[in-house]
């Protein structure tokens, strides 16, 4: 097996590269510097090169609130550069790996999401990512789309990285209490996508480390585990004013994944305490 990933610079790209060739499953990383996805040419000719069997399909316009100003960039990147791959895997009857959001549901549901409930994005990067999803749903039929939130890697910026500066920073911290979800360690998810490419288990799934936090609470955890005592004042979306808006709930229900046989991923405080001795490590 074959696999190419896109976005091999970005934390997820980075770290499924990393697990693949730990498995010992030949691939190839790439970003924007090989081929620009948004060029359909471009594309085909760099994929037909190389000719996978799967494409893990990382590369994304990830910037929430700019996207609020590039909407035009931001759709070329996640709606038709994610066409583009998918009609090539369609050529070379090659599978594909699409990773999306949390933002493809508006946050007012009670409970978790479940991946057949009705989506309702609420920002133009929500609404890109749930188009990405469309286009290679309409393309494709071997294909995985795995829908995770609030990310955090070795490789890249994240919310525990920023958190650790501003905590040594600032006397306190005021984060958004009221936005709920899960934190998702992207070596934890590599090992999943990885898992999910060995079959032939096809659909749309949740994927997530295991465990619901508040924004505010991940913040907390995230001070204590570095042996910071910077404390935490919990505010209100209303009062932390964003050009995009969030939802206040992503909770994501993991039964499809279950249902299916994959192995949930571990409980996120014990992925952010290794992540952050990975840190102490770099």
């Amino acid at each position: 097996m074959k696999v190419l990933v896109t976005g091999v610079k970005g934390q997820l790209g980075y770290d499924v590269v990393r697990e693949l060739k730990k498995r010992n499953i030949s691939c190839l990383g790439a970003d924007r510097n090989d081929f620009d996805i948004t060029d359909e040419k471009t594309t085909k000719k760099f994929i037909f090169t190389y000719m996978p069997d799967v494409i893990i399909h990382c590369s994304a316009y990830t910037a929430v609130d700019k996207a609020e100003d590039e909407p035009i960039l931001c759709r070329r990147v996640n709606v038709d550069g994610t066409r583009n791959i998918a009609e090539a895997c369609k050529q070379i009857h090659a599978r594909m790996v699409y990773i999306s959001t949390d933002y493809v549901f508006d946050g007012d549901k009670d409970g978790f999401y479940d991946v057949d409930d009705e989506t309702n994005p609420q920002n133009v990067y929500g609404q890109t990512k749930y188009d990405g999803e469309q286009a290679v749903r309409n393309i494709l039929t071997d294909y995985f789309i795995v829908r995770t939130s609030w990310a955090f890697g070795i490789n890249g910026s994240n919310f525990v990285k920023t958190i650790l500066r501003l905590a040594k920073e600032n006397k306190a911290l005021n984060i958004v209490g009221d936005q709920y979800g899960s934190p998702t360690f992207t070596q934890d998810l590599a090992g999943l996508l990885c898992d999910m490419i060995e079959t032939e288990k096809y659909g749309t799934y949740h994927a997530t480390n295991s465990g619901i936090c508040s924004w505010a609470e991940f913040a907390e955890q995230i001070i204590k585990d570095a042996g910071l005592k910077t404390p935490v004042n919990h505010i209100s979306t209303a009062d932390y004013r964003t050009k995009a808006h969030r939802p206040l709930n992503s909770r994501l229900s993991k039964t499809k994944l279950l249902e299916a046989g994959f192995k949930p991923l571990r409980d996120w405080h014990d992925a952010l305490h290794a992540y952050i001795k990975l840190l102490e490590r770099e």
